[in-house]
């Protein structure tokens, strides 16, 4: 999608998606590292990755609209923190290998397919040995809710594709469940949700 259709989407002076961290984020802070660089891809106007730096990590957050970082900076100094950014087109991004100790995709499902398998290749590559993935996005059943995420069900994941996308990794949490989010304007009411937490393999 062109850059001014992202830009546009994020020029209110609100958050769409809210400036609390995602829900299934929070939940998994107890296996973060208590120090180490994060990347947060996509992060959007920043309510994950200020979150993760709140918790002590060094946190890269990458997207493709400056309006939306912009705002996650003024989210990150509001919250006494402060976010390295990059604006990027994932598609085009350089990956860095084993850059990271943490690596965070939540709703990420602006990715078709092809796009999806060059990002989760980059998630691959940029995770150092013994990193974590935290990763949430929306099943095709999402579909029938219409409370958030694209229309496109080729965008939308399920168990077999994560499980295939990671099947070399050390599966720590792997959940599908219907479930009431509220995140802002862009994610709200009943939505149909899958959860992964992975290790990198450490050798």
């Amino acid at each position: 999608m062109a850059q001014d259709f992202w830009d546009n989407r994020f020029s209110s002076p609100d958050y769409l998606f809210g400036t609390e961290p995602n829900a299934f984020l929070r939940s998994q802070g107890f296996r973060l590292p208590a120090a180490g660089r994060a990347l947060a891809v996509a992060d959007g106007e920043g309510r994950n990755g200020v979150w993760l730096a709140r918790q002590g990590l060094q946190v890269h957050a990458v997207d493709f609209s400056g309006v939306a970082l912009e705002k996650a900076r003024r989210l990150a100094a509001g919250q006494g923190v402060v976010l390295e950014t990059e604006q990027a087109d994932l598609s085009q991004w350089v990956w860095p290998a084993a850059a990271y100790d943490v690596v965070v995709a939540i709703f990420i499902q602006f990715a078709n397919p092809d796009l999806r398998t060059h990002i989760f290749a980059g998630i691959r590559r940029a995770l150092k040995p013994g990193g974590l993935l935290l990763l949430q996005g929306y099943r095709p059943e999402q579909l029938n809710y219409r409370t958030g995420g694209p229309s496109q069900v080729e965008n939308l994941y399920t168990r077999e594709l994560l499980e295939h996308a990671f099947s070399d990794w050390e599966v720590l949490h792997l959940v599908s469940h219907d479930s009431v989010i509220h995140e802002g304007r862009g994610h709200d009411g009943m939505s149909a949700l899958i959860d992964l937490a992975a290790r990198k393999p450490a050798t």
